[in-house]
């Protein structure tokens, strides 16, 4: 049975609080210039004395580092499906959304691609501006039609 005829599981609850705190993260360090996973390791350090930080763990942190190591490439990806745009002037909190979807719709495979489309635009109405929900959701739709193709590949390896 391909992925794609595979029955997916539903999003697990809390999932869109876990997403929103890795779009935190990645917004975090894009703004001091610093690897998400920096943040994460120093927000460890302080939770052993100090737990209103919140603990490091569950999809958030999986996400992030999966963010963080494809970086790169996601990055280029969201870049080359931009109209109009330079990826260093969007806002950083798009930037960060974009981030997030992205990852999920090429390395996230069990994550269904509605529900991927569905959580940033709802991430971007709630954090950004009144036009980045429909910006969001038209570069993510464009970045989308590779979805089946890279999720494919990397399940090959």
């Amino acid at each position: 049975m391909s992925t794609a005829d595979r029955p997916r599981t539903p999003e697990p609850r809390g999932r869109h609080r876990q997403r929103r705190r890795a779009v935190d993260l990645l917004f975090e360090a894009d703004a001091k210039g610093v690897p998400a996973t920096t943040l994460i390791a120093e927000r460890r350090e302080v939770f052993d004395d100090h737990d209103a930080v919140g603990e490091m763990t569950g999809y958030a942190v999986r996400a992030v580092e999966g963010v963080t190591a494809d970086a790169e490439q996601v990055d280029a990806i969201i870049s080359s499906h931009l109209l109009n745009w330079k990826f260093e002037r969007l806002p950083a909190v798009d930037r960060a959304i974009l981030r997030l979807a992205t990852w999920e719709l090429l390395y996230a495979p069990d994550i269904d691609v509605k529900v991927v489309l569905t959580e940033a635009v709802k991430l971007a109405t709630e954090l950004s501006t009144d036009d980045s929900p429909a910006f969001v959701n038209g570069v993510l739709d464009r970045i989308a039609v590779l979805a089946p193709q890279v999720r494919a590949a990397t399940a090959e390896e």
